[in-house]
């Protein structure tokens, strides 16, 4: 029996890892076509491939569930096409013995998925947006096209890029009076955090003189090394606001879910995000079980190309009712936790219906 499950697990999980790299591969070449758009003397074609390589494991996290859904339909399916199946259940082995011979290897992928959407993928999503705005920005003036917009109290700051570590690249300033005359602007080069404010380096500004008073307007330009910046914006914060939620982290979730209630601001997006992580292995597994289901009912005398087509139309049905029930949640209050258990849930009573069925 052990070389039985062996000989079931490794066939699918071939079929999942091969499905895994076309589906990767694919959404690599339409991000890198759609990220070509932005090619400049600055951001070039290197970066370009730099930026789609680091961005590589977030994707991998994402397309996981339905490359697991295709992968177990095309490796049962082909068992099912050498009648395999049918001789093992003529041997005896019953229906439950073969979804548990599949779901072991799922648990192997699960595991690998959690620690690349968890420590893999953040930090180098975070590197590849860093290295972007770094190159889309250039670091010498302010460009509303990319990077960071914060503000704080009367003054609008400009980030051109976040690089890890509490390094920030290009930091433009404009600091307004209560009736929103400008009275300064300032650009330093580079910001880099200590223990409890910013060190502004290379730091021009600009004195708007007797602004809204009707009098002539007059400017000072000022030029010094370094100078410090106090803000309530702390190197931990600003790598989470820059990223979207879904490249977050679960960890990274949880602390700023709880900051945004802290500060009395909408966190529902977040939450979100976090219930669709949390839930991808079980998300996982009911597709995967659904999949079997298939295979043992209506899919069982299909060709390869109809269970693939099958695959797709189930995965994108899904995909699509994760996407139209997580915004719902959001603008119609009600839980985001529910918006991510019910397609689950689906697929899961349909799954086991039909291997019930099938019994």
């Amino acid at each position: 029996m052990v070389k039985l499950d062996r000989y079931i697990g490794s066939s699918v999980l071939i079929a999942i890892l091969a499905v895994l790299g076309i589906i990767l591969g694919l959404a690599s070449l339409f991000a890198f076509i759609d990220e070509v758009g932005s090619v400049s003397d600055t951001y070039t074609v290197t970066d370009v491939l730099s930026y789609v390589a680091l961005t590589a494991p977030r994707r991998l996290y994402d397309m996981m569930p339905m490359a697991a859904l295709i992968g177990c339909l095309i490796g049962l399916g082909s068992l099912a096409s050498n009648s395999e199946l049918t001789i093992m259940r003529a041997a005896g082995v019953s229906i439950g013995r073969i979804v548990w011979a599949v779901m072991k290897p799922m648990l192997v992928l699960v595991l690998a998925s959690v620690l690349v959407g968890e420590y893999v993928a953040p930090p180098a999503e975070a590197l590849g947006q860093a290295n972007r705005a770094l190159a889309q920005g250039s670091g010498d003036a302010q460009s509303s096209r990319h990077g960071l917009w914060h503000r704080q109290g009367d003054e609008f700051i400009h980030i051109n890029a976040v690089q890890p570590g509490g390094l920030l690249i290009g930091v433009t300033r404009y600091h307004f009076d209560k009736e929103r005359h400008m009275l300064s602007s300032s650009f330093a080069k580079r910001a880099q955090f200590g223990q409890d404010h910013w060190q502004l380096t290379d730091v021009t500004t600009t004195y708007f003189r007797n602004v809204g008073m009707g009098t002539q307007a007059s400017t000072e330009v000022i030029n010094v090394p370094t100078e410090r910046w106090d803000i309530a914006l702390s190197p931990q914060l600003l790598n989470t606001v820059i990223m979207i939620p879904e490249s977050l982290p679960i960890t990274g979730l949880w602390g700023y879910i709880h900051y945004l209630k802290d500060q009395g601001l909408n966190n529902g997006r977040y939450w979100l995000a976090f219930w669709v992580k949390v839930l991808q292995p079980v998300v996982t597994a009911a597709l995967v079980l659904m999949a079997i289901s298939f295979i043992f009912g209506p899919l069982r005398s299909v060709t390869l190309g109809q269970r693939v087509f099958t695959g797709v139309l189930v995965g994108f049905t899904f995909r699509i009712a994760q996407d139209l029930l997580g915004p719902s949640s959001l603008v119609f209050g009600f839980s985001p936790l529910f918006a991510v258990l019910v397609p689950t849930t689906i697929c899961a009573l349909a799954g086991f219906w039909l291997l019930r069925r099938a019994g």
